[in-house]
């Protein structure tokens, strides 16, 4: 039986943890936390196409799956802490933050990647074309303030543009709002929010939907190239604890990861129906095939972003590589 509950603010976090909190239980449940995006369509297709409990039955146990979506890294970070949920996903700053602060404890890793895409910064004034150009009459919508992952590229750029000691000059034009209320706040237009730094379908469908609206900044030129942003991980105790479940989950998404780049059109008609998405199927099929899009579960680029964490104060810990955040599982080898 699969169970997803939904909510938009980080506020009701409190009410979604009486609901889904469960005591200590056996092998076999599974709580996964998701925030807004096509980011997301690997657990999309896994949970409309039952991978997680058919992977789980081929373990010998049965899996029963609760989907729970939250906005932001802190709200996603705080449920896995309290045991609300099992396993996070979130961007790799937010990601970072929990694997510093749980080192040594918790010890909270990365168990996978959920693909390479890239993010836009997008503004709907003509006079910003690039970083240098907002002002204090701006103001750039993200999922959390200071601490999201869009957060994180922007002060990285920000880094590169102005120097470390000014990696945070933006931070107070952020406005911390899901990426759908961005979106169409983006298109109507009339509100206080001018910039929107999203993620796929949210950016293409700002793109589409005010002729105004153009891109600032894309993550791929902050990184250097392809980059995983979005991620999931999980506690040392729960994968330690729970290895049937945490085996099929990992399997689940390679097989969803699989059935998304041969079948794009039925990806988009899960996406649409999983998310009760009002975006046009020829834009998320636009975004699946983007070329820029991989749809994967080894992470990619994510050092730069933690070396630059480290550099500037956001975490304590330093980490050697790829290998210090995420677990030490075969998919991850590869990773970087």
């Amino acid at each position: 039986m699969s169970m997803r509950l939904r909510t938009f603010s980080a506020g009701l976090l409190a009410a979604l943890m009486t609901v889904v909190a469960l005591p200590a239980r056996a092998e076999g449940q599974l709580r996964i936390a998701e925030q807004f995006g096509i980011v997301y369509l690997l657990l999309n297709v896994a949970q409309d196409q039952k991978l997680i409990e058919k992977h789980g039955k081929a373990q010998g146990i049965d899996i029963r799956v609760q989907n729970v979506q939250l906005s932001g890294g802190p709200a996603i970070n705080e449920a896995l802490l309290s045991g609300s949920i099992d396993i996070a996903g979130a961007g790799v700053g937010p990601l970072l933050t929990l694997w510093d602060r749980t080192k040594g404890r918790q010890n909270v890793r990365g168990i996978a990647s959920l693909g390479n895409f890239p993010y836009y910064l997008t503004s709907s004034n003509p006079a910003v074309r690039t970083i240098d150009d907002f002002s204090d009459q701006d103001r750039i919508a993200l999922p959390a303030v200071g601490v999201s992952v869009q957060a994180r590229l922007l002060q990285l750029a920000s880094a590169k543009r102005w120097g470390d000691a000014q990696f945070n000059r933006l931070d107070k034009l952020q406005v911390a709002l899901p990426h759908p209320e961005a979106t169409a706040a983006l298109i109507k237009g009339g509100t206080e929010i001018n910039a929107h730094f999203g993620n796929p379908p949210f950016q293409e469908q700002g793109l589409a939907g005010n002729p105004k609206v153009h891109v600032v900044l894309n993550s791929y030129e902050v990184l250097g190239g392809p980059a995983s942003a979005t991620v999931l991980y999980t506690t040392e105790k729960f994968r330690q604890e729970n290895p049937k479940t945490y085996k099929a989950f990992i399997a689940a998404l390679v097989e969803a990861a699989d059935f998304i780049s041969r079948h794009p059109e039925q990806a988009a008609d899960i996406y649409q129906r999983q998310e009760g998405s009002k975006a046009p199927r020829e834009l998320l099929l636009k975004v699946i095939r983007n070329p820029e899009v991989q749809f994967k579960v080894a992470p990619q680029n994510t050092f730069a972003l933690a070396e630059f964490m480290h550099r500037v104060g956001a975490i304590k810990n330093k980490p050697a590589s790829v290998k210090d955040y995420f677990f030490d599982d075969p998919h991850n080898a590869s990773g970087s």
